[in-house]
């Protein structure tokens, strides 16, 4: 199969969509792949460490899509890169449309490709495979984005996350005690601050307790998270529900009880944000100040570190992208379910999206 790796042309995105070692793998099994030009730099890879792996080096984006049967990104196409793709061309990429606009995804419709979400790439025991180790990445970054944003010279309360002798740590509050919160919750306690963890399913707080002592945790009743928001310094929102744009969990009333100058980390916003007060904000841009507390709402955290993000990435996904080049994607669907639930549009049709309206989109 002939296999194409363009460079992300998202603003801020690092990340690229094979590092040269994935790209051994796949010219070990017998298939051709195109990089485009400077397509890894972000992430430190070179075109010379590509075309050692065996990669073809190709001078446009038209080339890198336009030869390809199978596309592999990161973030969700742009327009413009929509008209590269070949009808029939399959693609993948964390694509996240629940949380995008009805006429982006209307647009990837009428380009009759189809489109594989990694993030939708999902096990019969319900675990994400793809999606794990970038929402681990995004939860521990939490902790370091905090510790950065809380600084006076930022604009933050001027508190130092772990405190000192005399002086208490910092109180943190997240919501959602999956993957991202639980990673997030590390984090935050390795840095000694005073962490409290809400989330709807009391398995999931049970396992937060066993495996973090010195936590607090809580149901998410709404009255629980206002309560928990009204003393918390820094406010983590770590929601995901598969397929869906995130819930609003903290509403626009509940910053009045916030202290001024707290600080909130949507990191729901790739689905939606999970704040009503939350909007995408960018890397060179990350914040703004609503009612008095300070927003990041930054979607693609984990793009900062691309290097490792990319190397995590390919490590969870090359299973499934060697199994979609070997098969074909009809195959590959009928063969492996984890795939199927991943396939959002097929050859003009919406496939397994149950939310595609957002208030809010690229």
């Amino acid at each position: 199969m002939n296999i194409g790796i363009p460079k992300e042309r998202r603003p801020f995105e690092y990340r690229v969509g094979l590092s040269p070692a994935g790209v051994e793998i796949l010219m070990q099994q017998g298939h051709l792949i195109f990089v485009e030009h400077e397509a890894g730099v972000g992430a430190g890879f070179s075109d010379q460490e590509y075309e050692r792996a065996g990669a073809h080096i190709v001078y446009s984006p038209h080339e890198a899509f336009g030869r390809a049967d199978l596309v592999l990104k990161l973030a969700r196409p742009m327009q413009e890169e929509l008209q590269w793709l070949n009808p029939g061309t399959t693609m993948m990429g964390f694509l996240h449309l629940a949380s995008s606009r009805q006429d982006r995804i209307q647009s990837l419709l009428n380009s009759k490709i189809t489109s594989v979400a990694y993030e939708q790439i999902q096990l019969p025991d319900g675990s994400m495979p793809v999606l794990r180790p970038l929402s681990q990445i995004g939860g521990l970054m939490a902790a370091q984005i905090a510790a950065r944003m809380l600084q006076t010279n930022f604009g933050g309360k001027g508190i130092l996350l772990g405190g000192i002798a005399g002086v208490p740590p910092a109180e943190v509050v997240i919501i959602g005690g999956g993957n991202v919160g639980t990673n997030a919750a590390r984090a935050f306690l390795g840095l000694g601050a005073h962490v409290t963890v809400l989330d709807k399913d009391i398995v999931a707080l049970q396992k937060l307790a066993d495996r973090f002592p010195h936590i607090v945790t809580m149901l998410a009743t709404r009255r629980n998270v206002e309560r928990a928001c009204a003393y918390a310094d820094v406010v983590v929102g770590a929601v995901l529900v598969q397929g869906e744009r995130a819930p609003i969990v903290v509403k626009r009333d509940t910053l009045k009880l916030m202290k001024p100058r707290s600080l909130i980390i949507d990191l729901s916003i790739d689905l939606g944000g999970c704040f009503e007060t939350s909007r995408p904000t960018t890397h060179d841009q990350p914040t703004y100040v609503e009612q008095g507390i300070i927003h990041y709402c930054v979607p693609n955290v984990p793009a900062i570190v691309a290097r490792t993000a990319t190397y995590a990435f390919v490590n969870a996904a090359i299973p499934y992208i060697s199994e979609i080049a070997a098969l074909g994607i009809e195959k590959a669907m009928k063969e492996n379910s984890a795939i199927e639930l991943a396939v959002n549009t097929y050859k003009g049709e919406l496939l397994h999206l149950q939310q595609w309206i957002a208030e809010e989109g690229d």
